[in-house]
């Protein structure tokens, strides 16, 4: 078989691998860094050797400068109590974001911001706090500010405060987010590596 018809082949299966990649990623939602994840997981549950089992923290798994876009933020802490949102727990609505979700602190937890800088959905990386999801609005969020969610007045104080940041753009949103879509990303297989490492810094 003479060069031209092997160079054509090869061509050929190259773009065909590109297809099959770029089809997984369209159909399953799962990229190749989620892969990695999934596999550091099932690593460290089969305990094959000790490298694996050190996982690496998610502000090291990735080199997030480089990966995504990112833009500085003065970002401050909010709950759902009285002292942030004037709400009590008796009362209608209570805990209930702009965007109709429940607020959460999770690996993918519930943050408000300006709209019209991260619309509704849209999902950062934030050091430090792991990622958030833009579910929430403010009267005092305006522009390059951020209030991220936690469960308690001294968790806010204790565990962040008023820090100015570089935050990272994993995915723009949309303008919508529910519960479900909430749900996937924190019940992601791919990151639950992650999620247990971000569960264990809570409780300690």
């Amino acid at each position: 078989m003479n060069k031209k018809k092997w160079l054509k082949r090869l061509i050929m299966a190259v773009l065909l691998v590109f297809a099959l990649l770029s089809c997984f990623k369209t159909i399953s939602g799962v990229d190749a860094r989620e892969i990695n994840a999934y596999n550091q997981s099932e690593n460290i549950e089969k305990g094959t050797t000790s490298s694996q089992k050190k996982t690496q923290s998610l502000e090291d798994a990735y080199n997030w400068s480089k990966e995504y876009p990112h833009k500085q933020v003065v970002a401050t802490g909010y709950t759902a109590g009285v002292e942030s949102t004037g709400k009590t727990p008796n009362e209608p609505g209570y805990g209930i974001t702009y965007s109709g979700v429940k607020v959460k602190r999770d690996l993918y937890s519930t943050i408000a911001a300006d709209t019209n800088i991260f619309p509704i959905g849209t999902i950062l990386f934030i050091p430090g706090y792991g990622y958030g999801v833009v579910a929430d609005t403010g009267s005092a969020i305006k522009g390059n500010h951020l209030d991220l969610y936690y469960k308690t007045v001294s968790d806010v104080y204790n565990k962040w405060g008023k820090q100015t940041l570089d935050v990272y753009i994993v995915k723009m949103g949309k303008g919508k987010l529910t519960e479900k879509d909430l749900t996937h990303l924190n019940e992601n297989k791919a990151m639950q590596v992650y999620r247990q490492q971000y569960i264990k810094s809570e409780v300690e």
